[in-house]
């Protein structure tokens, strides 16, 4: 495929999942909004920071007045999938300049991630080293971005005028899920999401938004002893049979 096709194929990919992050950003602006950021707050956090889950945190936590430390450190450990997005994706990346790396880093969020490591996933990392499918990624993560702009926007404007009765937030957990699902291929990732689901859930009530905090350190956590215990196991046979 050339450039243009695999760029064009990024956003044919991107299409679908905006009808769950075009209603996600719409809910981030009226929430901003009240939480007593200004329009402009609001917009420029969406346009910089790019992270719908660590805006919603950021906003709360603004609106409930904590403490700047406590913003940033929940935002940046919200923010830690990222990392492990990255890492996931390095090995298909690393023939790019640094411009092409930093760009497609600041586009790689969750749905971005999603529909582009399926499409890196259909060759090796070693044959993809010569490809052109991080324009596959651009146009994935730059569809986002305009969308989640537009959004953001859109529910600026609507301010408080939206009833909550419309229950536009569900269609975030709905999002996410329909994200998740694919990822769950292996037993660490499987157990690590059910750990995080039990723990957000039963840490639901605590204050500025811990339990979301809380569930991410322990679904990271056992998401890494289950992969450390799963490699151990595999090591077991084979030491056995150089014993042989």
């Amino acid at each position: 495929m050339t450039n243009r096709q695999q760029f064009l194929a990024g956003i044919k990919a991107q299409l679908p999942i905006l009808l769950g992050t075009t209603p996600f950003g719409m809910i981030y602006g009226i929430a901003a909004i009240k939480a007593g950021l200004t329009p402009v707050q609001a917009i420029g956090m969406s346009m910089i920071v790019f992270a719908g889950s660590s805006q919603f945190v950021a906003a709360q936590l603004f609106h409930a007045q904590a403490l700047g430390m406590v913003i940033v450190l929940t935002t940046f450990v919200v923010n830690l999938r990222h990392m492990l997005y990255s890492a996931s994706i390095a090995p298909y990346v690393r023939h790019l300049t640094r411009p092409w790396k930093y760009a497609l880093a600041f586009l790689l969020t969750d749905e971005a991630y999603a529909v582009s490591i399926t499409n890196y996933r259909t060759a090796s990392p070693e044959a993809t080293q010569t490809t052109n499918k991080h324009w596959f990624t651009l146009g994935a993560g730059l569809t986002l971005w305009v969308s989640w702009q537009i959004s953001t926007i859109v529910g600026v404007a609507l301010g408080a005028s939206v009833p909550a009765s419309w229950g536009l937030d569900f269609t975030l957990a709905l999002t996410f899920i329909a994200l998740l699902i694919p990822t769950l291929e292996d037993a660490p990732a499987i157990a690590a999401a059910l750990a995080a689901g039990i723990v957000a859930t039963a840490a639901n009530g605590l204050p500025y938004n811990l339990g979301l905090l809380l569930a991410v350190l322990v679904g990271i956590g056992v998401g890494l002893g289950a992969e450390r215990l799963a490699g151990q196991s595999s090591a077991a046979p084979a030491l056995a049979e150089g014993d042989d």
